[in-house]
């Protein structure tokens, strides 16, 4: 019933926009950040909270320890994405889905197809040089074995939003829009306690606000629509 209410709303929906969050990859195999088996939890052989491993700060005063982290947990690049990544193209494909804005740095979401993607926090798969802004690749940090350096000698990293970072603004300017005028607002995956990716629920004054996600979030009572169940199983159901 829950998911065929869904499936009407996107279909009369004049503009559909997906907020998502590390629960979306989790059916792909990448870990999520808070659960027991999350990628928080791989952090305590290290001896340092995830606040203090991944900040700008730790970063640039041990980046050796940093990247052994960053390679070990957070360079996934063999994950293929899932039924919600592909229902989500899907929707863009049929022109029921206005953008993807999501707290992934995975790219599984083009991988999928989708074309307008949103992405707050970065992506793996675009580094560049601190000191001279050369882009690079992937394998300029996954061939590296200790911190990966420029041919100009700086230091290359991966372009992702860190602790004490702000996100890039034109994305998040860009991404308060899509929410402001969209007329059905998704949100899955994601359990809404990280800003300001969070905060921008607050900038929806659509028709219906439908929230996918197997944990209670804080957002719950202004939803019009709460599904408990898989996203993935969600979008396989609901997108025809």
């Amino acid at each position: 019933m829950e998911i065929t209410k869904l499936s009407e709303w996107i279909n009369s929906s004049s503009r559909t926009v997906f907020l998502g969050g590390a629960g979306v990859s989790t059916e792909s195999g990448i870990p999520d950040f808070r659960s027991e088996n999350g990628i928080f939890k791989a952090l305590e052989k290290y001896g340092r909270s995830p606040e203090t491993l991944l900040s700008h700060t730790y970063f640039e005063l041990r980046p050796d320890i940093f990247y052994r982290y960053y390679r070990e947990n957070l360079l996934v690049t063999d994950a293929e994405p899932n039924p919600a990544h592909y229902g989500l193209a899907k929707l863009e494909e049929r022109g029921k889905l206005s953008a993807v804005i999501t707290q992934n740095i995975d790219g599984l979401h083009q991988k999928a197809g989708s074309r307008h993607v949103l992405e707050l926090h970065g992506s793996i798969w675009r580094n560049y040089c601190v000191k001279c802004k050369k882009a690079y690749g992937i394998d300029a940090i996954r061939n590296s074995s200790e911190v990966p350096r420029c041919e100009c000698g700086g230091m290359i990293r991966p372009d992702v939003v860190l602790y004490e970072e702000p996100l890039p603004w034109d994305v998040f300017e860009e991404a308060e829009r899509e929410v402001r005028e969209a007329s059905l607002l998704i949100v899955g995956g994601t359990s809404l306690s990280v800003y300001p990716a969070a905060g921008l629920l607050e900038y929806f004054r659509g028709d219906h606000l439908v929230l996918i996600n197997r944990s209670v979030t804080a957002y719950d009572s202004m939803a019009d629509l709460v599904i408990r169940e898989p996203i993935g199983e969600v979008f396989s159901k609901s997108v025809c």
